[in-house]
């Protein structure tokens, strides 16, 4: 497996996914949980097959180490070692896709490192706290009642997890709320959520470096194109705020894909790829078409 050297020397380590060799323009793909082991994004429904896919394992996730500073593991801070990894792969270009909370790394990498992102793919991401957007997850999560697994799974989520017992009972806990992720509860649904682990510690250090208060404003300056993938039954992040968020951005268009919870290319892969495909095509060669005088 590949490494790269942080800005502070860490060896962190990362995937490609696809056999085509990367270009200059490298599509990088930010895993949620927060701090899951990114394995349970698959290959994006196939789309590796169509782009390499650059996935890091984020700081104290998989098999890069925790921070010596627990700070460099937030979100905010990672940012740093996006970049590194854009320089480290020689990529003049980047796209970058996000899935849930790897959507606040996305976006805080959007907001420090503008200049060479020619796309961004934000896939069900959490909102509230760049959007004033009133949720809807709670009518979502009305409309679902009466499902004994769902109803199960919200009451988890309704609690609290035992942090007290370490990775084994924070995994417990994400695995019994599971159902709630999801727009129904299949045999498709049920082995993907058995996908990847969740790793305590840096979930915690994830979120211990709040962003900037003028974050919202950065975010209405980023020029890069933006697409907002949301599922219409996402009982986690509601579609209200998302579709705000998505209005955020200058340059931003949002997807809503039905019978979708927040693993739309799971739920929905066809669905997903035509959302997606279209957007990426034009984000990794749209540009080098401009630079070289051709339409």
């Amino acid at each position: 497996m590949p490494t790269f050297l942080a800005p502070d020397g860490a060896s962190l380590h990362y995937d490609v996914l696809g056999d085509q060799g990367l270009g200059e323009c490298v599509v990088i793909v930010l895993a949620g949980g927060a701090a899951r082991d990114p394995g349970y994004l698959g290959d994006l429904a196939g789309l590796a097959s169509s782009y390499p896919l650059v996935v890091p394992h984020l700081r104290g996730v998989g098999r890069s180490a925790a921070p010596s500073r627990v700070e460099d593991g937030s979100y905010w801070r990672q940012a740093d070692d996006v970049e590194a990894l854009r320089v480290h792969l020689g990529a003049e270009r980047v796209v970058v896709i996000g899935h849930s909370a790897g959507t606040r790394l996305a976006i805080a990498y959007a907001t420090q490192y503008p200049r060479g992102l020619t796309g961004l793919v934000l896939i069900t991401p959490p909102a509230g706290y760049l959007v004033d957007e009133a949720s809807d997850a709670g009518a979502l999560i009305d409309a679902r009642r009466g499902e004994p697994a769902f109803d199960a799974a919200v009451a988890a989520l309704e609690g609290a997890p035992d942090l007290a017992g370490g990775d084994d009972a924070f995994n417990a806990w994400q695995q019994m709320s599971a159902p709630a992720s999801y727009a129904a509860w299949g045999p498709v649904e049920q082995e993907h959520a058995g996908i990847g682990q969740w790793y305590l510690d840096a979930a915690r250090a994830f979120f211990t470096v709040d962003p900037p208060h003028d974050l919202p404003a950065r975010v209405r300056a980023v020029s890069a194109p933006v697409l907002v993938v949301a599922g219409a039954q996402d009982c986690m992040t509601g579609v209200a705020p998302v579709r705000a968020l998505a209005r955020l951005f200058p340059a931003g268009q949002i997807v809503v894909l039905e019978r979708c919870g927040h693993y739309p290319w799971v739920e929905q892969p066809g669905a997903f790829r035509v959302a997606v495909d279209p957007f990426l095509a034009a984000c990794v060669t749209g540009p080098a078409r401009a630079a070289a005088g051709l339409r």
